[in-house]
This record gives C-alpha cells, sequence and structure tokens, in this order.
C-alpha cells in the first residue's frame, strides 16, 4: 500500500499487452483501507486514450487493490450510465520513480459493469478473445483475467465490499473534502 498522503496528484496509466497506450488521466490519492489504496477522480477530468477522449461527467473512486487481483474497480457518483465500473488487468501497480506517483497496469479487456439499475453484466467478451489471440496473451493470464472476471461478477451482484454503497461513500467524502483537481 502506498504511503502517499491524501490529495497527492497521482497519474493512470494503462496499457494493452501489446504495449500500446490505453486510457490515461489524472486523479488524487485518498488513502487506504482494507481493500487497498483509493484514488479519487473529480467530474470535468480529461481521460484519453489513441481514438477517445472526454471529460468525466461525475466523479470517481477507484481501487488499486492490496491483494494484487486481476482489476482495477471504479465506482461512479450518481448520474452515470453506471454505478461501477471494473477493468479486468494486470494487477495495478504504484511507480514512484518520478516526481508524479503513477498507477500502472495492463487492460485486459474483461470489464464487470452494474448499470445504474442493478444490472450485472461482462463488456468486451469479444475484444478480449480477439486480442488473446492478436497479442498472445499467455495460458495463466487468460485463465486469471477470467477466474478474477468470474469473481468480480459475483461480488458485484452480492453487493459485497468495496461494491457496496457505504465503502465507496467514504472516499467519495475524502475526494470531496480536497481542494480541486
Amino acid at each position: 500500500m502506498s504511503t502517499l498522503e491524501p490529495g497527492t496528484p497521482v497519474v493512470v496509466a494503462m496499457t494493452k499487452h501489446d504495449g500500446r497506450r490505453h486510457w490515461g488521466y489524472e486523479a488524487r490519492f485518498l488513502g487506504s483501507d482494507v481493500h487497498g489504496d483509493w484514488i479519487g477522480v473529480p467530474a470535468g477530468t480529461h481521460h484519453a486514450r489513441p481514438g477517445l477522449e472526454f471529460d468525466s461527467a461525475v466523479a470517481t473512486v477507484a481501487l488499486v487493490p492490496a491483494d494484487g487481483a486481476y482489476a482495477f474497480p471504479a465506482v461512479n457518483a450518481p448520474g452515470l450510465w453506471c454505478d461501477v465500473y471494473v477493468d479486468m488487468a494486470t494487477p495495478p501497480a504504484w511507480d514512484l520513480s518520478g516526481p508524479v506517483p503513477v498507477v500502472r497496469s495492463v487492460d485486459l479487456d474483461l470489464d464487470v459493469i452494474r448499470l445504474e439499475d442493478g444490472t450485472v453484466l461482462v463488456d468486451d467478451e469479444d475484444e478480449f478473445a480477439a486480442h488473446r489471440v492478436e497479442m498472445d496473451y499467455p495460458p495463466a493470464l487468460v485463465a486469471h483475467a477470467e477466474a478474477a472476471c468470474a469473481q468480480v461478477v459475483a461480488a458485484v451482484r452480492a453487493g459485497a465490499a468495496p461494491f457496496d454503497g457505504p465503502t465507496a461513500e467514504r472516499w467519495f467524502a475524502v475526494l470531496d473534502g480536497l481542494d480541486g483537481p
């Protein structure tokens, strides 16, 4: 777990398995709990990846899991089409070698999404199937991503922490208490 101070600016840098750039955005370190380190992304934050850019419509809190999970979960504030969005990814890790702390992870395509109406679905299974061949995902990586996806689906459906309301609410309160992005 990180020893950063709450409010410290951080960068999220996702890549694909073949090394090409994927999502990147700025965030703020919020703190740590039993689940890992939490970062906050204020509404209006710019997100970019090749071929797509947007400014977030709502605030988000995201977890850098303490257990090395193959997932990078995010919980969105009300008002977006989904309230939970979990990227299956290599275990997110802190890179503290530069002037700004960076959370690095490799996106593995599969996403577990809970819509605002409570429906839970897995997105991008077709992309995962294509990329595992195109980018030569090792069999162990495929097995971990699929197992993590199944575990996350079950946890999100059950409303288990950190996908329950109170866990994220605590971190939204911290984000709300910070001075701007």
